[in-house]
């Protein structure tokens, strides 16, 4: 790989916390949603951006279609593989940086990204990637949690206890904004059709959810790690556990919250 930036770095540094593989069940149902949004086909050629662990990537390769995964970070991309050999699909992985994908012009019959691309650091440029990309006619599929919901809240919380970020910082929840995202694609030759959605995360009580946020999410690990030897966590998780107990939507003494999120479709004209 090229000398990676230091704000890739520390991307690379925070999605190496907790065990994101094992958060990831409470989303697995958003990257199917995403593939069939694609209208992905085994006559497909698919990139998925950002691709984590696989939750769009593998389900994109359940249909029969050629699709490679691209990610940042190493041991995501590890945990993909062995989620892919488990579920009997072959993947290309390639450890590489969504702001300057590694692929000719017009490769691709489809893009998704589950939550992955909302992470990148420039944000413009990235929609530009994806667009260059993909195939006159290709489409694409992006999902990314707004502020509004659940997800939104827990952004919020943990920006408030952290330092400040670097000048020109641009916040990840900015791609739950419908008019930034068509910004983004402005010029791109990529027709957006934007639809909000939401997905249900479910355990027996806010205390439970917390505590296994607290150990796999790397949002939550990292700054649990950062805010605690200075004796700064204890603030944030209870505005976190606030959070989530606000947000509890069961009525059976359990717990479920709705987190909201942006499905952006697109096609290359």
């Amino acid at each position: 790989m090229a000398e990676q930036t230091e704000q890739q770095e520390q991307a690379r540094k925070l999605w190496s916390s907790g065990d994101y593989a094992s958060a990831m069940h409470t989303i697995a149902t958003v990257g199917p949603r995403a593939v069939e949004a694609a209208d992905v086909s085994d006559d497909d050629v698919v990139l998925d951006v950002a691709c984590g662990n696989g939750n769009a990537t593998i389900p994109a390769a359940k249909t029969g279609a050629k699709v490679t995964g691209i990610d940042l970070t190493p041991s995501l991309l590890e945990a993909g593989k062995a989620a892919a050999a488990e579920a009997g699909v072959e993947i290309s992985w390639i450890e590489g940086d969504a702001q300057k994908l590694p692929f000719d012009d017009d490769s691709f019959d489809v893009v998704t990204s589950v939550f992955g691309c909302m992470f990148v650091p420039d944000q413009r440029t990235e929609a530009q990637e994806i667009a260059r990309v993909l195939k006159p006619g290709g489409r694409m599929a992006l999902c990314a949690w707004t502020l509004e919901g659940t997800i939104g809240g827990m952004f919020v919380a943990i920006a408030k206890h952290r330092p400040p970020p670097p000048e020109g910082f641009q916040p990840p929840i900015l791609w739950g904004n419908e008019d930034h995202v068509r910004g983004l694609f402005e010029g791109t030759g990529v027709d957006l059709d934007i639809e909000r959605t939401t997905v249900d995360f479910q355990a027996d009580s806010a205390e439970e959810y917390f505590a296994e946020m607290e150990r796999d999410l790397p949002p939550i690990a990292a700054s649990k790690a950062l805010l605690e030897p200075e004796g700064k966590y204890e603030a944030l998780k209870e505005d976190l556990l606030a959070l989530y107990r606000d947000s509890n939507k069961a009525d059976d003494g359990s717990w479920r919250s709705t987190n909201e999120y942006l499905l952006i479709k697109g096609r290359k004209s």
